[in-house]
């Protein structure tokens, strides 16, 4: 089964330095139907103004994921991690027994445009942990690019949770395609571009979540940049 999740019909919040979009419930976004998927919690579109970010705040027991789209965006923590991300650098931040933070955009004048992922631990209390690596375009090139995985494997970050989590740049015309194995379901964010999905046309923004579907085939209609979570099966609700 896929289900789609519409561009428009995310949360939005426009606070003037940050435009946010939310797949699911988050802040003041408030949808008993969208709270996560899987061990999926937050996936958030964010586009930040130049010079405007988030001030030193706390997190804890999460796995936070951030993917570049465009930009800058500079980061300093309380295990004394700074640095600057930019377009092709994924991020990954264990916020474990507690981690303070901030994350502002690196240029006064160009917005950074990112994808902002939370997943939640294979269990609470883990020591916090950054980490933080480029993929070149080659590496997403009409192909999947394993990003951030349990592992750590073919040169991924290392998450504390049962997923596999790929990125993808596909060139128009190009098909893709991925078996999901008994056991796990998959969601699909399309950052930019079009492309369809087992018959079913995804613009930038949407995104889908496949349950029991046992092959995921893609195939670009233009220019498409994806991500791809590999994750613990989605237990169906019982229908009575």
């Amino acid at each position: 089964m896929i289900k789609l999740r519409k561009s428009e019909q995310r949360g939005h919040a426009n606070h003037g330095w940050l435009d946010s979009y939310h797949t699911f419930s988050f802040a003041h976004y408030y949808d008993p139907d969208y709270m996560g998927y899987s061990v999926l919690r937050v996936i958030n579109e964010d586009v930040i103004a130049g010079g405007k970010g988030f001030g030193m705040h706390p997190h804890r027991d999460m796995e936070i994921v951030t993917y570049m789209l465009q930009g800058a965006l500079r980061h300093k923590d309380s295990l004394g991690n700074g640095s600057v991300i930019r377009a092709g650098d994924v991020q990954r931040m264990t916020a474990g027994t507690g981690i303070v933070h901030s994350e502002v955009n690196a240029s006064d004048s160009e917005p950074a445009h990112l994808l902002q992922i939370w997943l939640l631990p294979e269990r609470n209390g883990i020591t916090p942990g950054y980490e933080e690596k480029h993929f070149a375009p080659a590496d997403k090139h009409n192909r999947w690019c394993l990003v951030a995985s349990h592992d750590g494997r073919e040169g991924s970050l290392k998450i504390h949770q049962d997923v596999a989590l790929y990125a993808s740049c596909l060139t128009a015309g190009v098909h893709l395609s991925y078996t999901l194995q008994p056991g796990r379901s998959a969601y699909i964010q399309l950052a930019r571009g079009t492309l369809t999905l087992n018959g079913e046309v995804l613009m930038a923004g949407d995104a889908a979540a496949i349950d029991t579907q046992q092959v995921i085939d893609l195939v670009a209609d233009e220019d498409a940049e994806l991500l791809m979570f590999d994750l613990p099966a989605v237990v169906p609700a019982s229908s009575h």
